[in-house]
């Protein structure tokens, strides 16, 4: 299947999570459209990018399922200019479309070496390599350096949300983090920073399917 074939397949993937009313607004319409997910899966898996399941990529994780990446972006209501915070880079895809919903530089952590060169890769290869930064390091602790976030999106289940995560957010940003068991059943939480104390309001938008956030703030291995 060449290039056109695979962008066709992925056009028609996108009106139907419109017509669904899963892809709600027009700005993620067109972050989707731009960054395909075939361009962030290996070579064996392009073919099925078009298909609304989560896909294997290396070291035993996954890359969402379309569906599920556009629910969290619709939450997270990306503004241009907004400073986001990613945890779970994964295969680079979600940082890509956060990039093109806000248009400034974005920060995504990732725990597997092996998962931070395939993000590298897919991102340089994609147009990314100077608008998307990925960082080896423990994502439950968040990024510091960065810090405050208007929001932060977590791509992995915790047990609990993470405390450093609110006390980078600026108030009035949000979190949106799976949170839940360790083996594949979570609740999408959005969570809302309220004051400097670090008071917040949780919004559950029910359940979902993440593989388990790792870390000091996160499950153990």
């Amino acid at each position: 299947m060449n290039e056109k074939e695979l962008y066709e397949r992925w056009v028609r993937l996108v009106r139907q999570l419109e017509k669904n009313r899963i892809i709600k607004s027009e700005r993620v319409k067109k972050a989707f459209l731009n960054v395909p997910r075939y361009k962030f899966v290996s070579e064996r898996y392009r073919h099925y990018a078009h298909v609304d399941e989560p896909l294997p990529i290396p070291a035993g994780q996954t890359i969402s399922a379309p569906h599920m990446v556009a629910i969290m972006l619709e939450l997270a209501d990306l503004k241009e200019g907004m400073n986001v915070l990613e945890i779970g880079t994964g295969s680079g895809w979600n940082a890509a479309l956060i990039y093109e919903l806000v248009k400034r530089d974005v920060y995504t952590i990732e725990r597997i070496p092996e998962l931070v060169e395939f993000a590298k890769r897919n991102l340089e290869r994609a147009g990314y390599k100077d608008k998307v930064h990925v960082i080896l390091g423990d994502g439950t602790k968040g990024f510091p350096p960065k810090a405050p976030y208007d929001r932060i999106i977590v791509t992995a289940g915790a047990p609990k949300v993470p405390e450093p995560l609110i006390e980078q957010l600026k108030v009035g940003g949000k979190l949106i983090i799976p949170v839940g068991n360790y083996h594949l059943w979570q609740e999408l939480y959005e969570v809302i920073k309220l004051d400097e104390k670090g008071k917040t309001k949780i919004i559950n938008h029910g359940g979902v399917a993440f593989v388990p956030l790792i870390g000091e703030h996160g499950w153990r291995e």
